[in-house]
Parts: C-alpha cells; structure tokens; sequence
C-alpha cells in the first residue's frame, strides 16, 4: 500500500495553517507528522483526531494506492 497525504498538505494551505499548528491543536505527536511527510502509514486514531480539528473527512487528507496500481 501507498500513502499520499498530499491533499492535507494543500488543506492546511487553503486554511492558512501550519503543519505545527495543526498537530498541536489535533493532538499528535511530532513523529507522526514525520512519518506524513515520508508518506509512511499512521494509525486511524491519529487520522480521525486531523480529521476532527479539520472538519473534513478521510478521503480528504489521506489517498491510499496499491503498488500494483499503475
């Protein structure tokens, strides 16, 4: 599996938010907001707090890809 969290990236933009304010206000860790920046699988948990302090849904921060995909 791929993770892309490309879409959070450019929300927090359109909000004029920064990846510290976010994390702070979500609750999450800075080793979480790392593995987003390497593309890397974070837990559901940590996703639905981001979701909760965003006010959006999954689809909107998160696009998870198979490898086979081309």
């Amino acid at each position: 599996m791929m993770y892309n969290y490309n879409k959070l990236w450019k929300l927090l933009i359109d909000k004029k938010m920064s990846r510290t304010t976010m994390r702070k206000q979500a609750g999450i860790s800075t080793n979480i907001l790392a593995k987003m920046g390497k593309d890397e699988p974070i837990s559901m948990e940590s996703l639905a707090k981001i979701c909760t302090t965003l006010n959006c849904g999954l689809d909107d921060i998160v696009e998870i890809t198979t490898d086979t995909e081309e």
